[in-house]
Order: C-alpha cells, then sequence, then structure tokens
C-alpha cells in the first residue's frame, strides 16, 4: 500500500473538540500567552452542531475563567428558579421534598441553556483572542513521534470511496502536529480510545460506566410554560428492568427540553431504550405538559457515569484527556459541563507551563494532580458512591443510602461506605435472550411520541453516502453468528437513529448498517454484548446538525 504524503502544520497546542473542554483550554492558554499558537479542529458542519447536554449549567467553570461574562453577553439568561423531583408510576407521580437532598443536589444559581449555543459563543472569545478554530475536520488518525509520543492528529481527509480506497476528489488531509495534543472529543471519543489503549491509561481504574440521553425540544403552550423551572423523573415507565430517569427543562420562548436517560448496564437484551422514552411521555402528568405542543428537534448521545472511580490517567506522552473524554460527570447533580471546563483551564495552564520550561511532548502530570485533587475532584469524590449503590441495589435504596452517603461527604469529607466500585462493563452486562422475555412497546401515535427515523429527520443528520461507513464491524460474521441466536441482536433496539437492522433476503439474514441515519451518541460503541463495532468519525461536517441542543 502506498504511503500516503500530507503537508503538516506546526503548533504549540493541538485541540480535538469544540466543546466546553476544547474551547476553555483554547481560550486560557491565549490568556495565559497570546504568541502560543493553537488550533481547534471540530467534526461538525460547524461549532455546536454535535453538542447536545441537557443541560442545567453550574457556571463554576465560566465564573473560574470569564467572570464577566454576563457583561459579555454570554447567552445565558434562564435561571433555575423551580427545582422538582418525583418518583413517577403508570398513572401517577409522587413529589420527593427538596429539604432531605444534599445541598450539592440544589439548582439555585445555575442556568438552563443550550450548550450548542453556548460553545458558539465561547468559539467567538477564542477566536477573538487568535485561536484558530477549524469546523468540518474529522481528526481520523494519531500522528505518532519520536518514541511513540502522540505527536499531532490527521485532520481533513475526504474523498474516500466506500471500499476505503481514494476516489477521483480525494483530499489526503493534513498532520496538524503539535508540543502538546488535546483530546476533548466527548464520550468515547475515537482517538482517545487508541490513546488508552496504547498506554493502557484505565489500568488501575473501574471500567467507565454510561448511559444513553435522549433528547427533544418543544414548543408548547404558553400558559403551560414556566421558564426556569427544572423537573426530574425516575421510575416509570423503567421500572426494574433499568436505572435511568428523565429531564424536563423550561427555558425561554414557549420551549423545553425533555429528555431521557436509560442507563447501558441493563441485562435485558429486549430493552429498547428509544421507546422508553417515547412510552415516557404518555405519562398523564408530561402528556398534559405536551399537550397541543410540538416536537421541533431531537438528537441522542452517550453519557459517561463512572464518575471518580472510573477516571482514566488522563495524561500520556504528548496528550492530555478533556471533559466527557475522561468522564467527568457528576450523575446524581446530572451535570459535567462545568467540570469539563474546569478540565480545560486546567491542561492548559499545565502545558503553559511546560512549554515555558521548554518541555514538549511528556506527560503534564501537573494537569493529573489538578484534575483529581482541584475542584473537579472534589466535585466528584463526594457523590462516588451514588452510581454504584443504583447499579448494586436498585432505585428505592440508593436513593436513600445515596442521599445519606452525599450528606456524610457533605458534612464530613469522608464516607462511611468507603469507595465502592462498580462491575463489569457496560457490554458484558447484557444478558441472555434465553433468559428474558420480549418488551411489548406501544406503538406511536405520531403526536406525542414518534418512530424513530421520523425523529432522526428533527436531528438534520446527514451522512455523504459514498464514503465508507464509519461504524465498523471486527468480524461481521458475529452479529448475525453470535449476537442474533444469544442476544437477539440487541443493537436493533439500544441503537436511538435506527443504524442497524436484521433484514431477510430470500430466507436468509444479513445485518445491515444504515450509517447515514448515526447521530455520533456511540452507543453501539459501547453496548455490543460482543464488543465487535466500532465507531470512527467519518467525513468532517457529516452527522447531525443540531441548532440548539
Amino acid at each position: 500500500m502506498t504511503e500516503i504524503a500530507r503537508e503538516a502544520m506546526d503548533y504549540d497546542v493541538v485541540i480535538v473538540g469544540a466543546g466546553p473542554a476544547g474551547l476553555w483550554a483554547a481560550i486560557r492558554l491565549e490568556r495565559l500567552d497570546a504568541d502560543l499558537s493553537v488550533v481547534v479542529l471540530e467534526k461538525g458542519s460547524e461549532v455546536g452542531a454535535h453538542i447536545l447536554s441537557g443541560a442545567v449549567l453550574d457556571p463554576a467553570g465560566l465564573d473560574a475563567l470569564i467572570p464577566d461574562w454576563r457583561e459579555k453577553g454570554a447567552p445565558i439568561t434562564v435561571p433555575v428558579v423551580e427545582d422538582n423531583f418525583y418518583v413517577l408510576g403508570a398513572a401517577g407521580q409522587l413529589r420527593v421534598p427538596n429539604w432531605p437532598m444534599p445541598p450539592l443536589m440544589s439548582n439555585h444559581g445555575n442556568y438552563i441553556v443550550s450548550m450548542a449555543i453556548v460553545c458558539r459563543w465561547m468559539a467567538a472569545q477564542a477566536e477573538a483572542l487568535g485561536v484558530e478554530i477549524f469546523p468540518g475536520m474529522s481528526c481520523s488518525e494519531i500522528v505518532w513521534g519520536e518514541g511513540g509520543r502522540v505527536a499531532g492528529v490527521v485532520a481533513g481527509e475526504f474523498g474516500r470511496e466506500a471500499d476505503g480506497t481514494p476516489g477521483p476528489s480525494y483530499e489526503p488531509g493534513m498532520e496538524l502536529r503539535g508540543k502538546y495534543v488535546f483530546l476533548a472529543e466527548g464520550v468515547r471519543g475515537s482517538l482517545t480510545k487508541q490513546v488508552m489503549a496504547k498506554f493502557d491509561l484505565a489500568q488501575g481504574h473501574c471500567p467507565q460506566k454510561f448511559g444513553i440521553g435522549m433528547k427533544e425540544i418543544w414548543e408548547i403552550d404558553p400558559e403551560k410554560h414556566r421558564p426556569g423551572t427544572v423537573t426530574h423523573t425516575m421510575g416509570w415507565p423503567l421500572g426494574r428492568n433499568a436505572g435511568g430517569g428523565s429531564f424536563i427543562y423550561h427555558l425561554d420562548n414557549n420551549q423545553v427540553y425533555v429528555g431521557f436517560v436509560v442507563h447501558l448496564n441493563y441485562k435485558n437484551p429486549y430493552l429498547y431504550p428509544y421507546m422508553e422514552f417515547q412510552r415516557f411521555k404518555h405519562h398523564p402528568m408530561v402528556a398534559e405538559l405536551l399537550k397541543g405542543g410540538k416536537r421541533v428537534a431531537y438528537g441522542a448521545r452517550a453519557i459517561s457515569e463512572g464518575g471518580w472511580q472510573s477516571i482514566p490517567k488522563v495524561v500520556a506522552p504528548g496528550a492530555a484527556i478533556l471533559g466527557c473524554s475522561a468522564g467527568l460527570v457528576n450523575v446524581p447533580r446530572i451535570k459535567g459541563n462545568h467540570n469539563a471546563m474546569l478540565s480545560g483551564k486546567a491542561a492548559a495552564e499545565a502545558a503553559y507551563a511546560a512549554i515555558q520550561a521548554g518541555r514538549a511532548g511528556d506527560e503534564l502530570a501537573d494537569y493529573e494532580a489538578e484534575l483529581r485533587n482541584g475542584p473537579i475532584g472534589q466535585d466528584l469524590k463526594r457523590v462516588r458512591n451514588v452510581k454504584p449503590m443504583w447499579s448494586k441495589w436498585g432505585l428505592t435504596a440508593s436513593l436513600a443510602f445515596g442521599g445519606f452517603d452525599m450528606w456524610t461527604n457533605n458534612l464530613f469529607g469522608l464516607s462511611l461506605f468507603g469507595t465502592l466500585k462498580h462491575g463489569k462493563t457496560d457490554a458484558a452486562a447484557t444478558g441472555l435472550a434465553k433468559d428474558y422475555a420480549p418488551i411489548d412497546y406501544p406503538k406511536p401515535d405520531g403526536v406525542l411520541s414518534f418512530d424513530r427515523l421520523t425523529n432522526v429527520a428533527f436531528s438534520f443528520t446527514n451522512h455523504e453516502e459514498s464514503q465508507p461507513a464509519h461504524l465498523k464491524l471486527t468480524d461481521p460474521g458475529v452479529p448475525i453468528g453470535v449476537n442474533l441466536p444469544q442476544f437477539a441482536e440487541p443493537a436493533q433496539r439500544y441503537c436511538p437513529a435506527g443504524v442497524y437492522e436484521v433484514v431477510e433476503d430470500g430466507g436468509t439474514k444479513r445485518f445491515q448498517i444504515n450509517f447515514q441515519n448515526c447521530v455520533h451518541c456511540k452507543t453501539c460503541d459501547i453496548k455490543d454484548p460482543s464488543q465487535n463495532i466500532t465507531w470512527t468519525v467519518p467525513q468532517g461536517g457529516d452527522g447531525p446538525n443540531y441548532p440548539n441542543m
């Protein structure tokens, strides 16, 4: 095979991903030294196109870097004014009072935001400081340097044919090399996976745990709209089938975010997370809110849920792992953006100090130490037992013991439970189909609930069909030969975009990948029980085009 010749550009720091972690890192670097050369590479068609988050934003990350963000016109204007928590049953709900909850669970002082819009504002702040931001630039490969260090990335490769060979309009992309490379790709980043595997960064840490989060934006009847109202629910419709819950956030312009999270350690391979979300909207409390409204957008993404125990080593020679790529979500608070921002700031400060000292390509040990011992570690360590309690003991026990554990951590800085461990990976948690019964889901009514392909159209997803599928099978025979007989091929159900199908041709079953539908949630890379699917980047600009998720 002929080696591809690529042009190369050198920078002080190369950042992969224009989310809150990557953009915050870029801003901090330029504020420390305006002469530093910093580039941010974003696979979405524009900054924010691939950003999906709840989101109730804790402004701690903003305050740490741009304390005058209000004066600068940040699009953060809907403060939380009401905080509700319910446990749902099939026909009713039980309000959980706020007073017994630990102070860290309060949303007082937080804001309901669109993180896509916030990231676009952050990008403007970065560019004003001299940061180069290139959207539509998928980073497809690591550039390995002397001694095996991370020396850069390959970005901007276009024009391969479906079989992987270069087509007539092939562009090889460029090598963007840096003294340090920041991987801020979000959950289950494809380059992050490679770096973690090469340097065994997960050794000594619990496996990462994940959820699948699905979200719709609704425009509702103005008489029902309560700007600043935050509602979370647990219980129905999941019950004992899986952990998870919902969020309903009232922002401005008569819009509400309606979201649903299913923990991916569920056992029953017949569970259909997307249909659980659609069923949830028929609960009387939710249906009444949405009655007369219309859904205007849809999206989905995986969420890191392992917390403190699952944070890998976040540095390798020449590289640092930021934000959700490192798994910095506070699960009981359902918040990670503030920690992503703080990780960007900490990584930037460590890289700046290293460059000032004449270093390059080594491990940024100061970043590792700050992440674990600073505000991020403090935030995650005090809630570290909530997720494993939920996984091991179920909803009711986790509410009681998890709340108690958070209180002792909050008051005394200690836990009577120590540090509980996570069990097996989410893929390994999947049970055999013979041990479970299929679940009968109601057909979507087209008013409150919708089929997957109809909803995917509201994610504005597009992929150039002539390119190679970015969803790779290690062994093409596994889906029909192993996953179908053993697990009823759960890819048909766990994917929230209808990418995977088992179809019959002349009495023969085959596995079909509709990669054009992919919303880049990466659930398949996480939940496939055979770990046979690898998510890679498609060509730049492809995927969802979220307007304001």
